[in-house]
């Protein structure tokens, strides 16, 4: 079915963040540090305030001294005392038009006094390399953080005996994979609105992923009771990660809270690129070892990677690729470090596939690096080492459904791997120069996380309201939300509302992300709706004078007794029978924590980790695609892509197939274009005349969307995430089909013209 929203965007009625006006609103603007690293010595601000039409400028003297961040409170909203990057907000300024506040915010004067940058993360490591933040130590964390230096965070993830096992490989692969910093290329760029009433209590509407963290967040850097902050979520244009963390909402509050009035920031595309956050760069070393039969044996690496100048959700990201760096693979000795650094340029955070992308590039490359070596094929291999039902992840950690099998089995099928593989290694090159190769990822992720809950309630006409708290960002999950009601209750999906997130409306729901949505709203939607049927039966047994055990829902919105549909009664009798005669109106509720068991320490030692106890339901997938290297100029195009995903049960398909689609453009973006770069901690292409994203040219005329359905044993309706997976293997499967088409290996993303004409070059030397 359509999606719920799908006419209000397309006929441009739907409001976003930046088209909300209201009376004698004011807008905002933010000045950007121009240094890298440096102390605040001075501000000038006069110029700004005494230019007509503006009515407030503030800077980090102005505003309390209060840290918030997710797992290291190391942020403030303006920069105080010292800057980190260039971009970071330093001031800004609230005035009767944008143009205006603009204007003022180029007349302030902030004197720095430059220290040392440090740009990369070697560089960050070296013994006298200058400290980003030298108050780390005193900074409140939420988990147990090891660090020293410019290190945000230091992890290692140990299971068996990597040490001895070596020995017993007659095979090892080794090498070093290195990703880009990726941005996140939301079709909104970030944009709040924020008011205060007259009791000083804050209300937010912005573009976020999570009205709770933005709540939390604002509550934090205003030093207010989170009852004192509102936050509301409008329509959504994108997010990847993004904006699962504030953008501009604490800055247009604090400008609110100095006027008295309605203030709007909406963030230009040149500064959200500056200023908001990145992909993670990292560069793992990755070394697996097996026998002659290709039994993976241990599989051990080191990943450094740069969380730029504040922590964000870096832990998270660099714990993530410690936890799937081992693949989809039985692998019974391993060991696995990590270091997430500091460094002066814009802070990275989450992206869709937060850790695994990167992860999965080193593993997935190395895989066929290793089939090769062993003159094996690439999917045989796989298969040889793949989980299977009743195996675990690290630690003990539960899999549903192993499905990876699977999902290979059908991209094999699908893509006549065999026969096209064959061919393409025997054909000739072309006459215009080019050659094409045919690769393969396999892809594992997870769908449960955190906390949610709902509240449904039945109107006195039949009808249903659910809130949730979840934000549709775009993915489509208010659809598929209410897809699920209206199932649990025989509903017509036009009978169920979803209301927009409010922090004062809707229950706790953690944040859309980490591609949990379906999977985690599903089960406190079947509570809430076991919740209502559980009252809606009494007032229909009574209605219809037999017992409660001899009635039954039935299409329509309506209780019948059993055996005997013509004998019915409809949700808004029994619904106006609670709300004027007896028990009260009929709401339902559901509230869920996802919640494992730590893993084992006999099995799986975790140091430096979060808990991972809050993380599971794995979810699998396979994708292959076909690609065409210009040996002339290095060119890449993908022309063909498959790409299957175990989802449990598809609640809306037509849904999931965009998801699978998308991902996987956004993927060859990853592969194949996409990279932020600096000069001295400068970015040099924050814009999209610069910066290159895929385009309808460069995705594949035909994208095989292959949807698995094996429901998932822990969820009410057997669903699992698909937001995610999609994008995450399709780099290694770009670079395994570059491998086979010219054999050359490019260990380092994006895999650009002139990386592969290198490797050619040095291939032909």
């Amino acid at each position: 079915m359509p999606r719920l929203e799908a006419s209000a965007k397309a006929t441009g009625v739907a409001r976003y963040t930046a088209d909300l006006a209201f009376p004698n609103m004011l807008h905002g603007a933010v000045l950007m540090s121009t240094s890298a690293h440096a102390r605040i010595k001075s501000y000038d601000v006069s110029a700004a305030r005494a230019l007509p039409g503006v009515r407030a400028v503030m800077t980090g003297a102005d505003i309390p001294r209060k840290r918030f961040g997710l797992m290291i409170a190391d942020e403030t909203a303006l920069a105080i005392d010292k800057v980190r990057y260039i971009g970071e907000p330093v001031a800004a300024v609230a005035a009767i038009d944008r143009e205006t506040a603009l204007a003022a915010a180029e007349l302030i004067q902030v004197e720095y006094e430059d220290l040392p940058g440090v740009f990369t993360p070697d560089e960050a490591m070296m013994p006298d390399a200058a400290i980003v933040h030298e108050t780390f130590a005193a900074y409140p964390k939420n988990f147990d953080c090891i660090a020293d230096g410019n290190a945000i965070s230091i992890a290692q993830v140990l299971s068996g005996d990597p040490d001895e096992a070596w020995a017993e490989a007659d095979v090892v692969v080794e090498g070093v994979y290195e990703t880009q910093a990726q941005y996140h290329a939301y079709m909104e760029p970030v944009a709040a609105v924020a008011d205060v009433d007259g009791l000083g209590r804050v209300t937010v509407w912005s573009s976020t992923q999570s009205v709770f963290r933005t709540q939390i967040c604002i509550a934090e850097a205003l030093d207010l009771p989170r009852a004192k902050v509102r936050s509301i979520s409008p329509y959504v244009g994108g997010g990847f990660g993004g904006k699962s963390e504030p953008g501009v909402q604490i800055i247009a509050a604090l400008l609110a809270r100095e006027t008295g009035r309605a203030v709007k920031v909406v963030l230009s595309r040149q500064e959200d690129m500056m200023m908001m956050r990145s992909r993670h760069p990292a560069r793992i070393h990755l070394k697996t070892g097996a026998r002659r039969d290709g039994t993976i044996l241990v599989r051990t690496g080191s990943v450094v990677m740069d969380g730029g100048a504040y922590a964000d959700d870096s832990p998270a990201a660099m714990h993530m690729v410690l936890h799937f760096l081992r693949g989809p693979y039985r692998v019974p000795h391993l060991r696995f470090d990590g270091r997430v650094l500091y460094t002066n340029k814009l802070r990275a955070a989450a992206f869709r596939g937060v850790g695994n992308a990167q992860a999965t590039f080193a593993c997935e490359s190395q895989i066929d690096e290793l089939a090769r070596k062993l003159s094996l094929d690439p999917i045989d291999l796989r298969l040889r080492n793949v989980l299977q039902q009743g195996d675990s992840w690290l630690g003990k950690h539960p899999i549903g459904s192993a499905s990876i099998g699977e999902c290979l089995q059908r991209v094999r099928s699908e893509s006549n791997w065999d026969a096209r593989r064959a061919a393409l290694a025997e054909a000739p090159t072309s006459k215009s120069g080019k050659r094409r190769g045919l690769g393969v990822s396999s892809v594992v992720y997870t769908c449960a996380y955190l906390s949610t809950s709902a509240i449904v309630r039945l109107l006195d006409d039949g009808t249903v309201t659910i809130a949730t708290g979840a934000v549709d960002i775009g993915q489509g999950s208010d659809t598929a939300i209410a897809q699920m009601c209206a199932a649990a209750l025989r509903l017509p999906v036009d009978s169920v509302n979803i209301v927009q997130a409010d922090t004062d409306a809707t229950p706790f729901n953690s944040g859309t992300n980490a591609s949990r949505i379906t999977y985690m709203l599903g089960q406190v939607i079947a509570q809430a709706t076991d919740d209502i049927v559980s009252q809606l039966f009494p007032h229909a047994a009574e209605l219809l004078e037999c017992s409660v055990e001899d009635v039954e829902l039935v299409p329509g919105g309506r209780v019948a007794i059993k055996g005997v549909k013509e004998r019915f009664v409809s949700f808004a009798d029994c619904s106006r029978r609670a709300h004027f005669k007896a028990g009260g109106p009929i709401i339902g509720r559901g509230s869920y924590v996802f919640r494992v068991e730590e893993p084992d320490t006999e099995l799986t030692i975790n140091k430096g980790m979060m808990s991972l106890a809050a993380i599971g339901t794995y979810v699998f997938g396979a994708q292959v695609v076909e690609t065409e290297v210009d040996e002339v100029t290095g060119k890449v195009e993908v022309v063909e892509a498959w790409s299957a995903h175990d989802v449990g049960r598809a609640v809306n398909r037509q849904a999931v197939e965009g998801q699978i689609e998308g991902g996987l453009v956004q993927g060859i973006g990853f592969a194949l274009m996409e990279e932020l770069v600096w000069s001295d901690g400068q970015l040099t292409n924050p814009s999209f005349m610069d910066y290159k994203i895929p385009c309808s040219l460069d995705a594949p005329e035909n994208i095989h969307a292959i949807v698995i359905e094996n429901p998932e044993p822990t969820h009410p309706f057997g669903v699992k995430g698909i937001g995610e997976p999609p994008v995450i293997g399709i780099a290694p499967a770009v670079g395994n089909a570059v491998e086979h088409a010219v054999n050359v290996r490019v260990r380092q993303l994006p895999i650009t013209s002139e990386r592969v004409l290198r490797c050619l070059l040095d291939r032909g030397s």
